[in-house]
């Protein structure tokens, strides 16, 4: 019998935020929202607004992000861009790297236009903490490296970062179904594996495989 193997980990809306700051709570605005949807494990469509907070932003942020106030002073505000991205999202669920961060301003953006993105989060930087543990770290800059996922030399724009998170998400799709023998690797499926301990990631998967049916 040969297994029949779909990958997939559903459809997702991958996302980053740059922003004026760390904390939402401290004041800091979204200045960059960049997305990709990618449905059973193809890409079809992209998102990208720059969107200006309503003041000035730090020469820091300007050097870190390449985003500059003079880009900043034409761009449409943050409600009309956000708005924009719930349309665009919709239900689905999402995911980032390092999602505590870009779940707070994504959730902070959306309340003043008194909106929502319904679908539940999952991020990709502690599943690759579980999948590649003997990485240097899990930056996403060398996690694109470490996982030989091709790339520009392109971070910190959001579309950019969105972009190599949704090929990082990919090839950990890939990797679960390709050395696990896993059927079909589930959003669910990821969010799990995200939570369990490094140590007890072999045990999880061996017991999460022999639930697997075997399509002939």
């Amino acid at each position: 019998m040969t297994a029949t193997f779909l990958k997939s980990a559903n459809t997702v809306i991958v996302l980053d935020f740059e922003t004026t700051g760390l904390s939402p709570d401290l004041g800091d605005r979204a200045i960059e929202i960049g997305a990709v949807k990618i449905e059973q494990g193809v890409v079809v469509d992209q998102f990208q607004g720059l969107m200006n907070p309503g003041r000035r932003i730090s020469g820091f942020i300007e050097d870190y992000t390449g985003i500059t106030n003079t880009m900043l002073k034409t761009a449409p505000s943050c409600g009309e861009v956000m708005t924009a991205f719930a349309d665009f999202a919709g239900g689905a669920d999402l995911v980032a790297h390092n999602a505590s961060f870009d779940k707070r301003f994504l959730h902070a953006e959306l309340e003043r236009v008194k909106r929502q993105c319904s679908g539940e989060f999952a991020c990709s930087m502690l599943v690759a903490r579980r999948i590649y543990q003997q990485a240097e770290n899990h930056k996403l800059g060398t996690l694109v490296e470490h996982a030989n996922i091709p790339n520009d030399g392109t971070f910190h724009r959001a579309l950019a970062d969105a972009q190599m998170t949704a090929r990082l998400w990919l090839k950990m799709v890939d990797h679960l179904s390709d050395n696990h023998r896993i059927e079909h690797v589930s959003f669910s499926l990821m969010q799990k594996l995200s939570s369990t301990p490094k140590n007890a990631v072999k045990r999880f998967l061996q017991k999460y495989t022999s639930k697997q049916p075997i399509n002939c």
